[in-house]
């Protein structure tokens, strides 16, 4: 029996190194210099409101069933309870100005966010729970389609949340229901009950 060489033993450790490093989650955001803002911050970002709920007709074509990275998912049809923990991430300039889910042109500086099943448009509380900050976003985007990953914040909303240099932070998202709407719902359903 011939024992293989330690050139062989010492190139596989370091395929299977390299692959470990593969697998690790990229979140985007600060940490990738290329997503930022490229240029100095709107001297404002601190005083951007938070998104003001309001009854809106939902989008029929960005509520419709979808597969995306293999998985399929059912997005909610209306309103409908949803409370979450998890990690969310932002994305910035690489997607400024291109259309949403919703066919609106993404605005790093507003305060939105793509959901995977959350009705679109629809609004959510997000706290970082780590600081305790909240904010009210607009969901009108479709993502994150990593498992680990429950929402994916714009710029700003990452910013007011402080966690734009960290790239990720864990949170809570929490559907907000029009008044109408809230006696006439059944009890919250995690995403796992729509994706397939």
């Amino acid at each position: 029996m011939t024992r293989p060489a330690p050139a062989f033993l010492l190139a596989a450790l370091m395929l299977t190194a390299l692959a470990g490093c593969a697998l690790e989650p990229k979140h985007i955001g600060g940490s990738h210099g290329d997503d930022g803002p490229g240029g100095p911050l709107p001297a404002d970002l601190d005083r951007i409101a938070d998104a003001r709920p309001r009854s809106e007709p939902l989008n029929p074509g960005a509520n419709s069933p979808y597969t995306a990275l293999g998985r399929k998912y059912v997005p909610f049809q209306s309103p409908t309870p949803y409370r979450r923990r998890g990690i969310a991430t932002w994305y910035g300039r690489k997607f400024h100005g291109k259309p949403t889910s919703s066919g609106e042109r993404y605005d790093m500086y507003a305060i939105t966010a793509a959901h995977t099943i959350l009705p679109i448009p629809s609004y959510a509380r997000v706290t970082n729970l780590s600081n305790g900050r909240s904010i009210v976003v607009r969901v009108n985007d479709r993502g994150p389609f990593h498992a680990e990953r429950i929402i994916d914040l714009s710029y700003a909303a990452a910013y007011k949340l402080g966690f734009v240099n960290a790239g990720s932070a864990r949170v809570e998202v929490e559907a907000i229901l029009p008044r109408s709407s809230a006696a006439r719902m059944p009890p919250a359903l995690e995403s796992s009950d729509a994706v397939r």
